[in-house]
């Protein structure tokens, strides 16, 4: 039998990389104006930071994202009460359909995030660290994970698709939302808001109406993460946060956080970052000045 092969139709390519960074930020943090020949994409994991470019100039606020154009001006600067958490990656894409990312900042759902996710821990894969550190020339691991590279460029590929068929770029909205994000959205904002005080799984299964099996399997699907881990990463962002910002002593960040003692709260800081509160700060500090 003769069978006709058929080609593929490759409508966007990421044909090269220049950066892959996550950045923990202290307020009042700026960059000078700068411009390249490749895009950046850059999404605030926590916070918000005020972006001005040729495109757009305003805030791109916690879980949102915007794509600065190749040779477009831009910088940003943090507030003076807020420190945010940054991801910015740096690639090459011709792709006319990513375009308009680069005139405001749109919203990611979860399963968003978590291709995100994805590129960032391919991305460590492939390069050596430092991460949170500007970089110029960002080395490849000597001995990286097989097929490292290659699923980088497959992973950047797929969120960029992604988000192009995802996004309504007309009124910026997005065109669907999964049933598993449906059912589980409700209780991730309710976390969001109330996370600094104690959250018990039995008290989310009452006010959503499921059960423990359900409703940790689906948002485990969704966010990735368990609901414990989920609020525990908060509290360690928060805490990361009123750090950086400088404003209140570890003491009164333990209790605002919802923790009984300051040495529960630095028992817990340890465990999730491998730093004490005080050796955090320091070091980012040290980055940032370097």
């Amino acid at each position: 039998m003769d069978f006709k092969l058929k080609n593929f139709k490759i409508q966007l390519t990421v044909s090269r990389i220049a950066n892959i960074h996550y950045f923990e930020f202290v307020r009042k943090y700026q960059t000078h104006d700068d411009f390249h020949d490749f895009c950046e994409l850059l999404y605030v994991d926590n916070g918000s930071v005020m972006v001005h470019s040729e495109n757009y100039t305003g805030l791109v606020s916690n879980n949102q994202l915007i794509i600065h154009r190749p040779n477009e001006v831009h910088s940003l600067i943090c507030a003076d009460d807020v420190a945010p958490n940054v991801i910015i990656i740096g690639f090459e894409c011709l792709c006319d359909a990513i375009a308009p990312f680069a005139n405001s900042p749109i919203t990611l759902s979860g399963e968003h995030k978590k291709m995100l996710a994805e590129i960032m821990k391919e991305g460590m894969n492939a390069y050596e660290p430092p991460y949170d550190t500007i970089t110029l020339d960002m080395q490849k691991r000597k001995s990286p994970v097989f097929g490292s590279d290659q699923m980088l460029k497959l992973r950047m590929e797929m969120f960029l698709i992604t988000l192009v068929r995802d996004f309504d770029i007309r009124d910026n909205s997005l065109k669907w939302e999964s049933e598993e994000e449906n059912k589980v959205s409700g209780v991730q904002k309710y976390i969001e808001e109330h996370y600094m005080e104690k959250i018990q799984l039995e008290h989310l299964c009452f006010l959503f109406g499921t059960n423990k099996t359900t409703l940790c399997r689906n948002f485990k699907n969704v966010y990735g993460r368990s609901v414990t881990e989920y609020i525990n990463l908060l509290k360690e962002k928060a805490a990361k946060r009123l750090l950086r910002e400088n404003e209140l002593s570890i003491t009164e960040i333990s209790e605002k956080l919802g923790f009984t003692s300051i040495h529960y709260f630095c028992r817990f800081f340890k465990k999730q970052t491998g730093h004490s509160p005080k050796e955090y700060i320091k070091s980012v500090r040290s980055k940032l000045n370097m």
